[in-house]
């Protein structure tokens, strides 16, 4: 599962991908392994991989095992049939942009005019995506290291979704900031929101605490509000998907009315986010792909149904917080505050 109780969701095996079915948590621990690339955009459709860091890690090691497959073509046909794996892992998610921008650099090997062969363009393309996987871990440690001096010794902390190790490759966003607050010896209460419809608050951030030995208290969405006027919550941090030139930020449905919220009660609400998930050829959120899912997750919980039949149903994965609400934003390369097209998008901070 990794190193310090962390999780590592996704593994390259050599010829082969590992990665842990999140469907399954919290009952079981289960690790699916592949070779085929079709299987790994299966498992990101079907969310038993998420998290806008790690699907794009999957995406890699997808056009490398694509790469394996297709060896033994012609570099024309090679080339052609990689780069139509890689189209079908791109389409499985429309809102994490990590998932295009690890495509495209992957995209980019594929075409580099110096490769001489299938067999040398495996190669690189396995190294690029071993580099991307390697390059996530590193930028959640950084991330960590930078939120975790938000955290004030006492803090009660409330996150929405799941954003740890199991949304990226290792340590995670949001939540590598409260680990690293806690490693500094900082006593944190941690509060986890559930997180409908699929409930990744409660299946998969609640249990990324105890692996780690972390107190947590896990709250129905709309008790957040409640909570924070009782005093018990101090900061809010949260992941994202995407982040907007002017510092809109997309994150999974129900994390703009806990924006509001922190306003209303005059707590910080902090995103904690890789410079992979920056989008600068996006001005605002209102230009954020949303993705809307079938209506079944609503009207069943766990495969039960809780709605009556012929209801119909909204069901959008993501919100859009709009960047006036949001008090700074946490990547590796540091904080960055308002005005967000002037710090955190300047200077090299973004793509």
């Amino acid at each position: 599962m990794g190193t310090g109780n962390s999780v590592r969701t996704i593994e390259w095996l050599g010829d082969a991908v590992r990665l842990v079915d999140q469907t399954r948590l919290p009952l079981e621990f289960v690790q699916k392994e592949t070779r085929d690339y079709r299987d790994i955009a299966e498992s990101i459709r079907r969310l038993e991989v998420r998290g806008a860091p790690a699907i794009g890690v999957a995406a890699a090691m997808g056009v490398a095992l694509a790469a394996a497959e297709h060896r033994a073509l012609d570099l024309g046909e090679f080339r052609a049939e990689v780069a139509s794996a890689a189209d079908l892992l791109n389409s499985t998610r429309p809102t994490a942009v990590n998932l295009g921008w690890a495509v495209a650099r992957m995209l980019d090997v594929l075409g580099d005019p110096t490769i001489v062969d299938p067999g040398d363009a495996v190669r690189r393309l396995t190294e690029e995506a071993l580099a991307i996987c390697d390059e996530d871990r590193e930028l959640s440690r950084r991330i960590g290291q930078h939120g975790a001096a938000l955290i004030d010794d006492g803090d009660g902390v409330l996150t929405h979704c799941n954003a740890g190790g199991l949304a990226t490759a290792e340590h995670g966003t949001a939540l590598a900031v409260i680990f690293a607050a806690v490693e500094q010896g900082k006593r944190v209460r941690a509060y986890a929101d559930e997180t409908r419809p699929l409930l990744q608050g409660a299946r998969l951030t609640t249990w990324e605490f105890q692996q780690r030995g972390i107190d947590v208290t896990l709250l129905v969405d709309s008790a957040a509000a409640s909570a924070m006027s009782r005093g018990w919550i101090q900061k809010v941090v949260v992941g994202a998907d995407r982040i907007a030139r002017n510092g809109d930020v997309a994150n999974k449905i129900g994390t703009f009315p806990l924006a509001l919220a922190a306003r209303e009660h005059g707590i910080p609400f902090y995103v904690a986010a890789p410079t992979t998930t920056l989008d600068a050829a996006l001005a605002s959120g209102a230009e954020i792909p949303i993705e809307e899912r079938d209506g079944s997750e609503v009207t069943d919980i766990q495969g039960v149904r809780v709605a009556p039949r012929g209801v119909s149903v909204y069901n959008p994965a993501f919100d859009v917080t709009p960047a006036s609400l949001v008090t700074a934003i946490v990547t590796d390369a540091g904080v960055f505050r308002a005005p967000y097209d002037e710090t955190l998008f300047r200077d090299g901070a973004a793509r």
